[in-house]
């Protein structure tokens, strides 16, 4: 039996690219840090507009983390992102679809 025939039990080289437990233990702290940004933004008398829009922002940011380290999308193959983003990019559309179509109804004077 050769070297290049050794069982590595079912396991490649992509499984080795997994984070370790202190990635895991950073990214919690990023998004503990990001929920206290979250907090004192609503504290915070901002103008409706920029609470939205801060608000908006560090939902994203925190999606981002939790789709890429705890579902594993970072490290998985491109085609599983694309069956998570891809539907998730539609629904956002449709949403500010609808909020602009019924945000311009809502302005419009009664019958």
């Amino acid at each position: 039996m050769s070297d290049h025939a050794i069982d590595h039990g079912g396991h490649d080289a992509h499984d080795t690219a997994h984070p370790t437990a202190g990635v895991y233990l950073a990214v919690a702290a990023a998004l503990t840090v990001l929920t206290v940004l979250e907090i004192a933004v609503y504290v915070f008398n901002f103008s409706p507009g920029v609470l939205v829009a801060l608000l908006l922002i560090l939902s994203a940011i925190k999606f981002y983390f939790v789709a890429a380290y705890y579902m594993h999308l970072k490290y998985d193959s491109l085609v599983y992102t694309l069956f998570f983003a891809s539907p998730l990019v539609l629904a956002v559309l449709i949403l500010f679809s609808l909020t602009f179509l019924l945000g311009g109804l809502s302005q419009r004077p009664g019958p």
